[in-house]
């Protein structure tokens, strides 16, 4: 299956489901290249991107996923980098 390369951009409340938003993405770590949190105080929220290579599908039900979660919005953003199957390192 062919592998893409997407951001997936969360706002999670303070109030939200982090403990399952962490859950979620441990469930989805051997897609993930990396992640970044900020936490931005003056709004109570914490902003999370996380970087996937994987299959599209696997991208929309992770974004999907947490996006079910209580305040935390998510949106998946694609790369127009051709992909490559998945696994294929070369």
């Amino acid at each position: 299956m062919e592998s893409r390369v997407a951001v997936i951009g969360i706002i999670a409340e303070k109030e939200g489901d982090i403990e399952e938003l962490n859950k979620i993405l441990h469930q989805y770590s051997s897609y993930i290249v990396g992640r970044m949190g900020i936490p931005y105080q003056k709004r109570g929220i914490n902003i999370i991107s996380v970087v996937i290579d994987a299959p599209a599908d696997v991208i929309s039900a992770l974004s999907g996923r947490l996006g079910m979660l209580h305040k935390i919005t998510s949106k998946a953003l694609y790369s127009k980098v051709p992909g490559t199957p998945s696994g294929d390192e070369g």
